[in-house]
This record gives structure tokens, C-alpha cells and sequence, in this order.
């Protein structure tokens, strides 16, 4: 008995070790930021300085191409699974715009916080319209695209950490457009910094008769309080503060199922369901769908029958629609009008349809809580962060095959995975309505339900890899 007990405590101590490492080593972590600052600026200004490459661009001899890849091929796919298995530590130890924000508002203006900034809404608007927008210039394969959008937030990151706050990441905290997706995907994260909230009230037992400094916490969390991961950046400043707060492991289901059931909110839930599950799907879609070259082609026949040509003008600027004749890649007001259409029609059907399984999910299980609906919403978490791994990737592999690579097995790869998330989102929605219902057998007609919404998301990634 005592050497297996000595035996599970020592990862956890190594673990917590780690978490006072990187508290220990805040200068080296801070020395790697501005190296990262330093090269994720020269993937994307640099590139948008140099002519489009030509048919004989490689990966080994054009910028452009390198630092697409850098972006869209390795960073986004990759920082999305990150969150995953470490927490926010990307956001915490590597993060260009955190890094800038936090600088900026360390030799800046201090202002407060505005009550605008704080509105809960942000992670679900700032994600749907960076996404769209990213769609209308094509940002996965234009430089001069990639440097407005991310360009763009990471000088909105500089210029908000300047006038609000000391020190700290009101940007990465409130206004990030991949901050409430990030929080989403750490809540499922095997690691934490978890918080005795009764050895942090006695102060520690070495400190108990001395003036205990504040942690200098930049993503503004109530470490006192806090019961998850979701925002948490992972930098290790608080570790062992007050003798109280442990680098620890824990079951990748507790934040879902124990935390969410009083944090879960409605915000959250349109992130999950109408974001993650409709508007990026319907990004992703519209460029392989049959369906928007059909009507496309349907409805211009019809506007030049009408002698109704404006529709087809192709005059648009860059920075609104896609506009790069050399590379024959022209955005009609046309082409502009239905990909906004279809990614909107898109989010809302999906969306819409979960949105009433869901709520017969939660009406079988009992009384109607709204807050059991955001509860179970959190279930399709791991469903909803595969979906975008597998569109992300997807650009990896166009990347790829663009240098002569090509992946026969990829199919049978995104099968397992999406058999493992729905797993996955069916274990998390067991562990929820387990708290609903004693009795397994009234929890079977509230989690057939809740396979319904995981079929009903499944197709629309059946029809992108395999039907059509």
C-alpha cells in the first residue's frame, strides 16, 4: 500500500515541480515570447511585401509559401489540439498578441476596464465574424489577407492593451477572437492549476505571519476561486501562491461535468452550437459543396436573363472579397453575397436542429433547467473542437499535396478520430445526465436524444470527406 502510494504521488510532484518552474523562469518564458513575437512577424509582413508565387514555388524556396504553411499548415490545427492536452499554456508561454498586449499595457495608458469591454458576448461575435470575414479575402492562401486578419487583432491586442490596464490582458481576456475557443478546449485538458481554497485561506503555514504579495495574474482570473482550466493561461506565476495553488492532473470530464454545471452559460452554448458547429462548418463546406456551384450558376444564368449585371462585377477590393486576377482567383458581388448566404444558411440549420434535440435531451431528463441545456451543450465540446481540427487539417493537406505528398489512409484517420470525439461527447453527456437521473434507464431516452445531435453534426462531415 505505501509504495503505490509513493508510487501515484511522485508524477504529481514532478507536476507540480514543473508548475514552479515556469514561475521560477518567467525571464526565459518572457525571452521566448519576443523570439516568436519576432518570427510570427516576419511570416506575416514579409510574405505580403513579395509577389504571389508562381507554379514553381515550394515550400523549400518561397517564403510565402513557408509562412502559409507555418500558419494554416502547423500553428492553427496544432495550438487547437494544444489546448487539449496542456490547458491554455500556448496563450500563457507562446502567444504573439498575448505577449504584445501584455507589453503594450505595461507602458500604457491603465485605464479601466469598460462595462462594453466585459459584455459576455465577444467570444461568440469576435469568432463568427473573424471567421467569415477570413473566408471573403480567402486568408488561408493570400499573404496580404493572412496579414489583415491576424495583423489586424494583433494590433487591436496592442492598441487595447495600451489604454486599459496595467500589466495585464484585457484583450486576451475579453476581446481574443479565439479566446472563448480556447476556454471551450482547455476544459477538457488533463492538467490544471488547481486551488485549495482552504489552505489558500490559512496563507500557507510559512506565511501565515507575514504580508503575502498578490499574484501577478494577466489574464485577470479570481485565482481564489478558481475551479477549472478555461482561463487559465497556464504561465505558472501563481504556482504554489499561498501554498495553495498545485500544477495537478485531473479527469479530463470534471471541469465538464462538475465545473460547467454552475459556469455554463449561454454565450458558451451559441459558441458550441451555432459557432463551432454551424458557422465554421459552413466555412469550411462552401469551397467543396456542389450545391454552391449549382446555384451560383443557377442564379447567374437567371441575372443575365434578366440583364440584371452588376451581380457579376468582379470590381470588389481585396480587402472585401477575394480580388487576385494574376492568380485567376476573382470574387464576384455575386460569389461574395452566396458564401456569406451559405455560411449563414449553414449555422443556422445545423445549429437550429441541435438547438431542439438538445432541449428534448434535456426535457426527457426530467424538469426543464435552461441551465441543464447549457450544461449538456458543454458535452459536444470534444465533437465541436475534432470538426475543426479535421477543416484545419484539411488545409494542411491541401498544402501538402501542393509539394507532391499525399495521405491515402487521411479518410480512415478522420473516421477514428470522429468516432472518438463522439465517444468522447457521449461519455461527458453520461457524466451529466448521470446527475439528472439515478436510474440508468431514464437516462437512455435523454441520451439517444443527445446521439441524434451527434449524428446530425456527423454528416455535415460525411457530405465534405466522403459523399461528395
Amino acid at each position: 500500500m505505501s509504495c503505490s502510494g509513493s508510487m501515484a504521488l511522485r508524477p504529481a510532484g514532478r507536476l507540480a515541480r514543473l508548475g514552479d518552474w515556469l514561475r521560477d523562469h518567467a525571464g526565459l518564458i518572457r525571452g521566448l515570447q519576443w523570439l516568436v513575437v519576432l518570427v510570427y512577424a516576419v511570416l506575416l509582413v514579409v510574405p505580403a511585401m513579395l509577389p504571389l508565387p508562381d507554379d514553381t514555388a515550394h515550400v523549400w524556396n518561397n517564403l510565402t509559401i513557408v509562412a502559409e504553411f507555418a500558419f494554416w499548415g502547423i500553428w492553427w490545427p496544432f495550438v487547437l489540439l494544444s489546448m487539449l492536452l496542456f490547458g491554455r499554456l500556448w496563450c500563457g508561454v507562446l502567444c504573439p498578441e498575448g505577449a504584445l498586449a501584455e507589453w503594450a499595457s505595461r507602458h500604457g495608458r491603465g485605464r479601466p476596464i469598460p462595462r462594453w469591454m466585459r459584455w459576455g458576448g465577444w467570444p461568440f461575435v469576435a469568432f463568427v465574424c473573424t471567421t467569415v470575414y477570413g473566408q471573403m479575402v480567402s486568408v488561408y492562401q493570400y499573404p496580404k489577407a493572412a496579414l489583415l486578419v491576424l495583423g489586424g487583432s494583433t494590433v487591436a491586442a496592442v492598441a487595447v492593451g495600451y489604454w486599459y490596464t496595467r500589466g495585464k490582458r484585457a484583450w486576451c481576456r475579453y476581446l481574443c477572437p479565439v479566446n472563448g475557443v480556447f476556454a471551450l478546449l482547455s476544459k477538457l485538458a488533463p492538467v490544471h492549476f488547481r486551488v485549495d481554497q482552504a489552505a489558500w485561506q490559512q496563507g500557507g503555514p510559512a506565511r501565515r505571519s507575514i504580508a503575502i504579495k498578490a499574484v501577478d495574474c494577466a489574464p485577470l482570473q479570481p485565482i481564489s476561486q478558481m475551479q477549472g482550466g478555461s482561463g487559465c493561461h497556464m504561465c505558472g506565476r501563481c504556482s504554489s501562491h499561498r501554498d495553495a495553488v498545485t500544477l495537478s492532473l485531473r479527469s479530463p470530464s470534471d471541469e465538464i461535468v462538475r465545473v460547467a454545471a454552475r459556469e455554463a452559460d449561454g454565450w458558451q452554448t451559441l459558441l458550441i452550437v451555432f459557432g463551432l458547429m454551424g458557422v465554421a462548418i459552413g466555412a469550411f463546406h462552401w469551397s467543396a459543396s456542389p450545391w454552391f456551384v449549382a446555384l451560383k450558376q443557377g442564379l447567374a444564368e437567371w441575372l443575365v436573363a434578366h440583364e440584371w449585371f452588376w451581380p457579376l462585377e468582379t470590381n470588389a477590393p481585396w480587402w472585401l472579397f477575394t480580388h487576385y486576377p494574376e492568380k485567376n482567383d476573382v470574387f464576384s458581388w455575386l460569389d461574395g453575397s452566396l458564401l456569406l448566404g451559405y455560411i449563414a444558411a449553414t449555422a443556422l440549420l445545423l445549429g437550429t436542429v441541435s438547438m431542439l434535440l438538445l432541449a428534448l435531451a434535456v426535457r426527457l431528463g426530467g424538469r426543464w433547467q435552461r441551465q441543464r441545456l447549457h450544461h449538456l451543450a458543454q458535452a459536444l465540446i470534444p465533437l465541436a473542437g475534432c470538426g475543426v481540427f479535421l477543416g484545419l487539417t484539411a488545409v494542411t493537406l491541401a498544402l501538402l499535396r501542393g509539394e507532391g505528398l499525399y495521405w491515402y489512409w487521411i479518410n480512415q484517420l478522420r473516421l477514428a478520430l470522429l468516432l472518438a470525439a463522439n465517444l468522447w461527447s457521449l461519455w461527458l453527456a453520461h457524466g451529466i445526465v448521470q446527475l439528472w437521473q439515478p436510474r440508468w434507464l431514464r437516462r437512455v431516452p435523454v441520451l439517444l436524444a443527445f446521439t441524434g445531435v451527434l449524428l446530425w453534426v456527423d454528416s455535415a462531415w460525411g457530405w465534405l470527406f466522403w459523399w461528395w
